[in-house]
């Protein structure tokens, strides 16, 4: 619809691989899907490809879509969204890249 918002979020294991580390990301993101605003969230790990112009270095993915640019403000001040941020998403990640695209 337009006006949303698509946010899109890599991260990239301190310890790559580690299957307890990728869980406890992906369970902290699905965990997000309670906060307002939120259209559609899925989580994910990277497909791998030998695409020169595909990167599939991260560790886990996520998508949240937003009804408007003021819910996804809204949610990155939400106490659970900065929560999960602190408790885990930052400390288990050693590079967290993000990309919004409105529509």
């Amino acid at each position: 619809p337009s006006g949303s918002v698509d946010h899109i979020v890599l991260f990239w294991l301190k310890r790559p691989g580690n299957a307890a580390d990728r869980q406890s990301v992906l369970a902290a993101c699905d965990d997000l899907r309670v906060i307002p605003g939120i259209q559609f969230l899925d989580t994910g790990t990277p497909l791998a490809s030998d695409r020169p112009v595909v990167d599939d270095s991260f560790d886990v993915g996520l998508t949240v879509r937003f009804d408007s640019p003021a819910s996804l403000h809204a949610y990155e001040s939400n106490p659970l969204h900065v929560k999960k941020v602190t408790e885990v998403l930052k400390p288990l990640s050693r590079k967290i890249l993000v990309y919004d695209i409105t529509r």
